[in-house]
């Protein structure tokens, strides 16, 4: 039996712009598993009152996500030809390295090194178009530190060479976008 190699597609971009959502909407919609953001849990546990240090455990505790969901992916596509060899990612080094810098102003050199080492097929960048959602854990309801942040995403989505796409709109429009950028990427 022949392997099929694991397509992986990252969901980044500012607090509260549907990454979690799409990521659950795109595992279903696929019939696939996703990668959940790390630092949610991490900061529902720890509380919101961090340090740099706490972002390289958040750092960690994300990469240590991604490689079980891989690690499940695999078993799965083993078992199963009928599985979707497609893993999203809600929020990858990039994420991090963007909190690391926005919030201390320098990054884990961890962070930098997996940015290097990681490999990935597809980027989807989530614009500030939704409303912003209160809950306990997000820091940034302007509209200014909100644009301020995608920005930051978008150059960092156009210095690096993995394709990607701008996901604007509702949540339905948004799963659209990223069904259509998929669809692109596996021609």
């Amino acid at each position: 039996m022949v392997m099929k190699e694991i397509r992986k597609i990252v969901v980044v971009g500012p607090e509260s712009t549907g990454k979690s959502t799409l990521c659950e909407k795109l595992a279903a919609h696929y019939d696939t598993i996703w990668v959940k953001e790390y630092a949610r849990e991490y900061l529902l546990k720890n509380g919101t009152d961090y340090t740099f240090e706490n972002l390289l455990d958040v750092a960690k505790g994300q990469l240590r996500l991604e490689e079980e969901s891989i690690q499940e992916l695999t078993a799965k596509l083993k078992s199963s030809p009928a599985q979707k060899p497609l893993l999203f990612i809600d929020t990858d080094q990039y994420v991090m390295k963007t909190w690391c810098e926005f919030v201390f102003g320098k990054c884990h050199r961890l962070v930098l090194d997996e940015i290097v080492k990681r490999n990935y097929d597809l980027y989807l960048l989530c614009n500030t178009d939704l409303p912003w959602v209160k809950d306990e854990l997000r820091e940034y309801p302007d509209l200014e530190s909100r644009r301020q942040l995608y920005n930051i995403y978008k150059d960092i989505m156009i210095n690096q060479p993995v394709p990607w796409a701008v996901i604007s709109g509702t949540h339905e429009e948004r799963a659209q976008a990223a069904i259509k950028a998929i669809h692109e990427l596996l021609k």
